[in-house]
């Protein structure tokens, strides 16, 4: 390459480069919950004590930590080790016994049109009662609970219930083929799942159930599939295997206290996509994830819950969707738009 060719490209690369800055309107500024430059200071002086701070002011818990970091036996950090709290409770209790039952938590929009939408109360209702549907059928802390659903709201009810009673979920794209399921609950060793009987995307409806039936026919650690009524497509059911989910929860108690987890159990399992390699199980603990998603969506989206509604294009089969549709925005008492 000759010196002009050279110099010519250094100035395109120049150009592509170029950084604007855009200064944020002073209303805007005067309104943000953070707007004080000395936050990144102060964190970055003293991270362990930032975090254990924002974690006592943004979380109910039921334990409070005494320690922020423990970095003992690295690489294997732990954060809040000796705190106990419930993700579930942080979600819906608190919000619904400050007297904000009636807000909003979900606009859900659906594929055929569909609307409704879900205030933090009937979630609640929802949520306990499938938390003790769960336990009917024997799952319990540390059971592993695979999700396989559409963006319909039994999805986030799924997760919350689970997280009631300390059962990690294990949510699967529902864009995956129910092989990937398969491949996910084996390596998992989940005792239970839950999906659809059917599900629609732009227009056509895939008979989910159906799939999932001749894929997970010989995983033994699954001894419950609930299936909820969405679609009529692909209704047929195992005996001893396999559960209406709204019969579940009909049958199920109405009430169900949020069981007290430690900071450092596991919340869920989630698996990348495979695309490059097999894949990864991640799993995410649950005092020092609700922190940073709790403090990310209300500060570094400036969430303001009597005023705002948040709508996230994610879908809850990714950590996205996990972070900022479900535990993000519930803990936070956001309302929310889902489609």
């Amino acid at each position: 390459m000759g010196v002009e060719e050279r110099e010519a490209l250094e100035r395109e690369l120049a150009e592509l480069l170029e950084v604007e800055r855009f200064e944020p309107p002073e209303e805007f500024r005067a309104n943000a919950l953070w707007s004080d430059p000395k936050v990144y200071e102060e964190a970055a002086a003293d991270p362990e004590g930032w975090w254990t701070a924002q974690a006592k002011e943004l979380l109910d818990w039921d334990v409070e930590p005494s320690q922020g970091l423990d970095d003992s036996n690295p690489p294997f950090y732990k954060w809040f080790a000796d705190g106990k709290l419930n993700a579930s409770a942080q979600c819906l209790d608190r919000h619904v016994e400050a007297g904000n039952g009636d807000r909003v938590a979900y606009h859900w929009r659906g594929e055929e049109g569909e609307e409704r939408d879900v205030t933090y109360a009937e979630l609640l209702a929802d949520t306990q009662r499938f938390a003790n549907a769960l336990r009917d059928h024997g799952i319990g802390k540390g059971d592993v609970v695979g999700i396989y659903l559409p963006m319909i709201p039994q999805v986030v009810v799924a997760m919350l219930a689970c997280a009631r009673i300390g059962a990690v979920h294990n949510v699967v794209f529902g864009g995956f083929s129910a092989e990937a399921v398969r491949e996910r609950m084996e390596f998992s060793a989940a005792k239970a799942l839950v999906t659809v009987d059917g599900a629609r995307r732009k227009g056509k409806t895939a008979a989910v159930k159906a799939r999932v039936d001749e894929a997970m026919g010989d995983v033994d650690s699954i001894e419950t599939i609930f299936v909820v009524r969405h679609t009529d497509e692909g209704r047929e059911m195992r005996a001893a295997r396999d559960v209406w989910f709204e019969d579940a929860m009909a049958a199920a108690d109405a009430e169900c206290p949020p069981q007290p987890i430690g900071a450092e159990d596991p919340l869920f399992i989630l698996y990348t996509s495979g695309s490059t390699a097999k894949p990864k199980g991640i799993l995410h603990t649950t005092g020092g994830y609700l922190t940073g998603v709790a403090w990310t969506h209300r500060h570094v989206f400036d969430l303001k819950p009597d005023e705002d509604v948040y709508w996230c294009a994610a879908d809850v089969g990714w950590v996205t969707g996990h972070s900022y549709i479900v535990y993000g925005p519930l803990a936070n008492g956001a309302t929310s738009g889902t489609t």
